[in-house]
């Protein structure tokens, strides 16, 4: 049975909800994973040794699992410890943590790619570390991590499906449970792929845009 798209339009407003619920949960999650991300590298970078070892393992242990795994340890081995979370919560801080771990790492790799004559001339102009770090690191740094971040950031689009398996009324769950209700869910994932890619090429377009501008700029002040 193919799937009716007359159905499809009558139940839009479901679709569209589901679209939103993803949107929102995979901006707030990349935000906040980037920015979680940024403190855990610069802690590495400029905190003690054994906060850097604690980090390094927190880093390696998300990044060694698949986000499934993550977030059905979340989700239901949380009540074991008492932490007792509805779907959309635990959605949204299993992504922001699993993505936390890999912006680190992006950020971590930028702080090391800028010059280390840059960072030598600032200090011998007598610019504080905050000062540096403001000031020389994320200026060169946001140039050099842009396109490793819009991949992250299309990565994470992509694993907003998983959120389904634990009933968060994303996009996947929505269209998967029209395609369910009319026996056909090749059909239906077909149109759940469409929306995706369709996300996935404005994201692409974004950050390329973005990161014209940012050249232009550095281009400016140099």
């Amino acid at each position: 049975m193919s799937l009716d798209f007359g159905l499809i339009i009558e139940q839009m407003p479901d679709i569209l909800s589901g679209l939103w619920v993803t949107l929102w949960i995979w901006v707030v999650a990349s935000i906040l994973g980037a920015a979680l991300g940024f403190l855990v590298a610069a802690a590495r970078r400029y905190g003690p040794a054994p906060l850097d070892w604690l980090l390094k393992l927190y880093v390696e242990i998300l990044r060694g699992n698949p986000f499934l795994i993550q977030l059905f340890l979340l989700y239901f081995g949380g009540p074991f410890i008492g932490l007792r979370l509805e779907p959309i919560p635990a959605g949204l801080i299993g992504l922001t943590i699993y993505a936390s771990a890999y912006f680190s790492e992006i950020f971590r790799a930028g702080f090391q790619a800028v010059p280390r004559g840059h960072v030598e001339a600032a200090q011998c102009v007598g610019l504080s570390r905050s000062q540096i770090l403001r000031r020389i690191l994320l200026p060169e740094m946001t140039m050099l991590v842009l396109p490793q971040c819009v991949n992250m950031a299309i990565i994470l689009i992509k694993e907003t499906a998983i959120l389904s398996i634990i009933t968060v009324p994303e996009m996947t769950m929505v269209i998967g449970a029209i395609g369910s209700q009319q026996y056909a869910f090749v059909d239906a994932m077909f149109l759940l792929a469409i929306f995706y890619w369709v996300l996935v090429e404005i994201c692409d377009w974004l950050g390329r845009r973005a990161e014209a501008k940012l050249s232009k700029f550095r281009f400016a002040v140099t």
